[in-house]
């Protein structure tokens, strides 16, 4: 079934057209903004009670850090009547009479946001929730390291929220339940990683686990006793707790297939999931089609530079021996850790030539704990709003002198500058903007951000040299990949080892770097599509307006107006663009 976005979903980003309808608009405009101002509050403000961990992960003033979010399958469903509230009424704002510009943004963010989510009800993700990305495991073993400390009532807030997990974890047992009831379940390939993360969570040492990480900052002996104690007696257990359960009871029900398809009503998840994550209404089929046009001319540029390094066009066999040459791998963890360090120094030397919005907040490299860095892909934690914490690009170190460097320069510039670092902290930092679009965003528009940076690293000669460029193209060949995996394995009936062995035939990843990438897009469907979705949206701005601005051109300016409106609707950045550009020229 081909499933197309519906006219609503096209008028939250198309804020600047009146192609969304012919009613004329209300005698007072001002009167949109007001309202779009106060819908925003309010969603922003049930927003961060609904998930107070979102609130200690961007370090939002004035916010509490002592709950779990609620995830009874009860307050899930309030929480969606909630939201169809505010989308009625938004639908009856007319986006063309907002007047003022950041509200515009405001408008097409909540809108996107909240119809993303209606538009994944669909997939049931609360009755299947066992994930080696996105699992209590994963995020709360990151989310209890920046947990505050420091004072009485922080130490207070921190025994009341880390004292509720045994809770959330049994909740999410009894969701799992339900699921298997209904028939919705996780495949068994990732269940298993799951249960290997929690139980190497569970056996970790007290004070080597992240879940000890309050007592081992806080030097009150006290609190320290009695979190220590907390870890021991109550978090521990219930992570082995949750580890049994799905060993015995689950991982037998658990499905076979890996397609998100054999779940009830999976093909109109897939398809919800897609236009959730890249503001895009591509069919699973045309998703496919342009990740094997990407590959095509991916490969072309890459069939150059092999010539370049090897004197022979076999472009997979380059790859090979990129991939596996004692020459291109590291010596060591600290060796793999300085190289993006380096990288990321000479960056940050580098974009004041190429932006006029420049962060403040700083951004450290650092390899994942122990129990999460054989399984997990690099990844970024945004800074604390406040200025007390910086943000964390971790990096896998796990059997370092097995990595190939190709790629590292590639991804340091993509998770931190001119990537997600540099786009996500000047969306933190501006005050300009209405504060939802600090702390939500679109994965289009942020992962397409952060691809089209790498490719700006090179214009602004940021690679050491062929090899690391080799890896550049490995790297967005890796995205286009994702767009023919992605809907393979979810539409069109691939196997996992089918997935692995394109990507291999494709990047110059290591086997071990593309199972976890497999097993990422198996447990998140539609995700991985947002990136290449995204980077060639931003590109194409980009050609647009210079081809209409001529030599007016700015590339300074046309980052600027790219990054300050915060994580923005693909549709509604394209048509931002061009009217900047046609109204600059």
């Amino acid at each position: 079934m081909v499933r197309r976005p519906t006219i609503s979903f096209l008028c939250a980003a198309t804020v600047f057209l009146g192609a969304c309808g012919s009613a004329a608009p209300p005698p007072l405009p001002e009167a949109a903004d007001v309202r779009v101002r106060q819908l925003a509050d309010t969603f922003l403000a049930a927003y961060f009670d609904r998930y107070p961990e979102q609130a200690t992960l961007y370090g939002v003033p004035g916010r509490r850090h002592d709950r779990l979010t609620d995830n009874s399958l009860a307050a899930q469903k309030a929480w969606e009547s909630r939201e169809d509230a505010w989308l009625a009424a938004l639908r009856k704002i007319d986006p063309r009479t907002v007047r003022a510009a950041p509200l515009r943004a405001t408008y097409a963010i909540v809108r996107q946001a909240i119809e993303g989510d209606v538009a994944t009800r669909v997939c049931r993700s609360e009755l299947w929730n066992v994930s080696q990305m996105t699992g209590w495991q994963v995020n709360d073993g990151y989310l209890v390291t920046i947990q505050p400390i420091g004072t009485d009532d922080a130490r207070t807030d921190a025994l009341a929220r880390w004292g509720a997990l045994p809770k959330y974890i049994d909740t999410e047992i009894a969701n799992l339940g339900e699921g298997i009831k209904l028939g919705y379940t996780a495949p068994k390939q990732n269940v298993r990683i799951v249960i290997d993360q929690v139980r190497s969570l569970a056996s970790t040492p007290i004070k080597d686990s992240p879940f000890d990480s309050p007592s081992q900052r806080d030097k009150t002996p006290a609190f320290q006793k009695e979190f220590d104690a907390l870890v021991a007696n109550t978090i521990n257990p219930s992570a082995k707790r949750y580890a049994d359960y799905l060993e015995k009871d689950y991982l037998p029900a658990a499905r076979e297939a890996i397609a998100v398809a054999a779940n009830p009503n999976g093909a109109a998840c897939y398809d919800a999931s897609v236009l959730a994550h890249s503001s895009s209404a591509k069919t699973a089929k045309e998703v496919h089609a342009l990740g094997l046009q990407q590959i095509d001319q991916l490969t072309t540029q890459m069939r150059e530079i092999a010539v370049r390094l090897f004197n022979a066009e076999d472009v997979g066999a380059a790859l090979q021996r990129l991939r596996t040459d004692p020459q291109y791998k590291f010596k060591d963890r600290a060796e793999k850790i300085a190289y993006s360090q380096a990288a990321l120094a000479r960056a940050k030397l580098a974009i004041p030539q190429w932006f006029g919005l420049l962060p403040k907040a700083d951004v450290v490299i650092t390899p994942y704990p122990a129990f999460r860095e054989k399984n997990a892909p690099n990844e970024y934690n945004p800074p604390a709003e406040d200025g007390s914490r910086p943000a964390v690009f971790f990096i896998s170190a796990y059997e370092a002198e097995k990595q190939s460097r190709v790629e590292d320069e590639s991804t340091a510039f993509h998770e931190t500058i001119p990537g997600h670092h540099l786009q996500g902290a000047i969306a933190l930092e501006r005050k300009e903007i209405h504060p939802i679009g600090r702390y939500l965003f679109n994965s289009g528009y942020v992962e397409g951000w952060a691809l089209y940076a790498e490719t700006l690293a090179d214009e602004m000669k940021l690679f050491t040299g062929d090899v690391d460029r080799m890896g550049l193209l490995s790297s967005q060949s890796l995205r286009a990949a994702r767009l023919v995996v992605d809907s393979g394995l979810h539409t069109m009936g691939w196997t996992r080892q089918q997935a692995i062995d394109y990507m291999l035939a494709h990047t110059a990843e290591s086997e071990h770097d593309v199972t976890s990438e497999v097993d990422r897009y198996i447990i998140w469907p539609g995700q991985a599509t947002s990136y290449m979705i995204g980077k060639i949206e931003i590109s194409a701005a980009r050609d647009e307006a210079r081809q209409v601005m001529g030599s007016a051109f700015d590339i300074k300016a046309f980052h600027d107006r790219v990054l300050e409106d915060g994580g923005v609707p693909l549709t509604y950045l394209r048509e931002k663009i061009r009217t900047w550009a046609s109204g600059a020229k």
